[in-house]
């Protein structure tokens, strides 16, 4: 019995982890920006100032779709990587650091809560912080795949603090009756 597994082996692994990890994170994703109907076309995110450095709206579900491709990727070849040291550690990262992701849109969006939503967002920089450093130890290309993830979710997390400059009084305010403008 050989216990070192053909280069074939490797690559059909990897494909086998590919195949339900990628679906599976962008369909997560997906969901979680409807859920918390994330966007434009929610009536309170609508009514909000927005900063000059916000992208057109089209850009995000292009960038994200990329991103959670990246992240499906990057997660399929750590865990394809089976017997490696710190695998187990570096999953655990990636779902924590996950986790956050999938918790802040319905905490910005859906609950319209800026600040909290900031300090969700700032966790996630520190979790796929600590996720691209042990993917690094197991997979090095793992880990740049994860890279421009972290450079967006700190754009992100610059926007969501000039979101909440912009609009104090629109933290933690109630769906579309939060703004109401008079024209004299």
């Amino acid at each position: 019995m050989n216990l070192i597994a053909s280069s074939g082996q490797l690559r059909a692994s990897l494909l086998r982890w590919s195949l339900v990890l990628v679906p599976l994170v962008v369909l997560l994703g997906f969901i979680s920006g409807k859920v918390s109907q994330s966007g434009p076309g929610n009536a309170w995110f609508d009514a909000l100032a927005k900063p000059s450095t916000y992208p057109p709206p089209i850009a995000f579900p292009i960038v994200w779709t990329l991103l959670y491709v990246l992240m499906g990727v990057a997660l399929a070849m750590v865990c394809s990587a089976r017997g490696a040291r710190g695998r187990g550690l570096a999953v655990a990262a990636f779902v924590l650091q996950f986790a956050l992701n999938l918790a802040w849109s319905p905490v910005f969006f859906g609950a319209h809560q800026m600040t909290i939503g900031l300090a969700v967002i700032a966790a996630m920089d520190f979790a796929v912080l600590l996720t691209i450093a042990l993917f690094w130890r197991i997979r090095p290309v793992a880990a740049l795949l994860l890279v421009p993830y972290l450079v967006w979710i700190c754009f992100a997390t610059y926007l969501n603090y000039a979101f909440l400059e912009a609009n104090p009084s629109l933290d933690g305010a109630e769906g579309p009756r939060a703004v109401e403008r008079f024209e004299i």
